[in-house]
């Protein structure tokens, strides 16, 4: 770009010199300004005054209504469960599905899981399981009841699908089933699998079979 006279004349009126190598600026610098006027501890202070304004979202839910709203959720999943299999063992005995009879006994597994798993369930709300037990054994207690009520569960289902009649075997088995699945899904892996193989023991050496017996 081209200069004109003036320009040329300013510029050679511009001392040279070297720059400052001192380290001191020699004006004051926006971060002192701002340490001269404490403008970082307001900062603070108002940061701190807006969090404590603010509502925890844990204070929100008290535990028991923490507590109730898991075990309906639990409740819901096995009950849709329940449904799930009310209708494959009808269907597997081609009986006509009466979808009222389904629903109502799926509302009443509902409200029986609800009672089990809010007692038993574990919630970090609630540790104790029986009182007077030291809190050391409360743990493995529950998890000894989920281990039985697994094994029970697991080979009278077993059982009653080859021995009982088809009666016998729709009115039981969605509800076994569904204690089966929910007490393994709270046991610790090595017990778990520890009554998943007793059941297959107990299917093996019992003669018992897959197929419908029929």
């Amino acid at each position: 770009m081209v200069r004109t006279r003036k320009e040329r004349k300013a510029a050679g009126d511009i001392k040279l010199a070297h720059p400052d190598r001192s380290g001191v600026p020699s004006e004051d610098t926006l971060l002192k300004l701002a340490q001269d006027r404490n403008l970082f501890e307001q900062a603070e202070q108002q940061t701190g005054k807006t969090k404590e304004d603010e509502p925890e979202d844990d204070a929100l839910i008290s535990p028991t209504a923490d507590r109730i709203m898991e075990a309906i959720l639990w409740s819901a999943s096995l009950s849709m469960l329940h449904f799930t299999l009310d209708v494959l063992v009808q269907h597997q005995y081609a009986i006509s599905i009466i979808w009222p009879q389904i629903i109502i006994r799926t509302m009443q597994a509902f409200a029986v899981f609800l009672l089990l798993i809010y007692v038993l369930h574990p919630h970090a709300s609630v540790q104790i399981l029986l009182p007077g037990l030291p809190a050391r054994f409360q743990s493995p207690l529950r998890q000894a009841i989920f281990f039985i009520a697994s094994i029970c569960s697991g080979c009278y289902l077993i059982h009653i699908s080859n021995r009982y009649g088809y009666l016998a075997v729709m009115k039981q088995s969605p509800s076994l089933g569904c204690i089966w699945v929910w007490s393994v899904i709270e046991l610790n892996l090595t017990p778990a699998v520890l009554s998943l193989a007793i059941a297959g023991g107990f299917f093996y050496q019992g003669g018992y079979t897959v197929r419908a017996p029929y």
